[in-house]
């Protein structure tokens, strides 16, 4: 198994811990990435598509400096942890999804 997907087994271990996008889907990736097989277009795509987060300016970053990430409108939109409707933020200090009028006050360490 190369580095590359074992990085991305990380990451969807870490997406299917955390209950983001569809557990069988994510099975099917991690089958093909075990097996050192090539993803589909599709494949590629779905894992592109879940695990990209952006700023909001729309450009994606690797270290961050602020806690909350506004989703694209690309941005699959997990359900807000505290009421159940469409989330609209990502939450870096603990891994959460939050929509508009949960995302300020959620976490007293902010």
């Amino acid at each position: 198994m190369t580095n590359h997907n074992s990085v991305m087994l990380d990451v969807i271990e870490h997406m299917n811990r955390s209950r983001i996008g569809a557990p069988r889907k994510w099975a099917k990736i991690t089958k093909k990435l075990s097996s050192n097989m090539p993803l589909s277009a599709t494949d590629v795509e779905y894992y592109t598509r879940l695990t990209r987060i952006y700023n909001r300016t729309g450009i994606i970053t690797h270290k961050r400096k602020h806690y909350h990430t506004a989703l694209s409108d690309l941005d699959e939109k997990p359900r807000c942890t505290v009421c159940g409707e469409p989330s609209q933020f990502y939450c870096h200090i603990n891994d959460q999804y939050f929509c508009q009028a949960h995302i300020v006050g959620h976490d007293p360490n902010e």
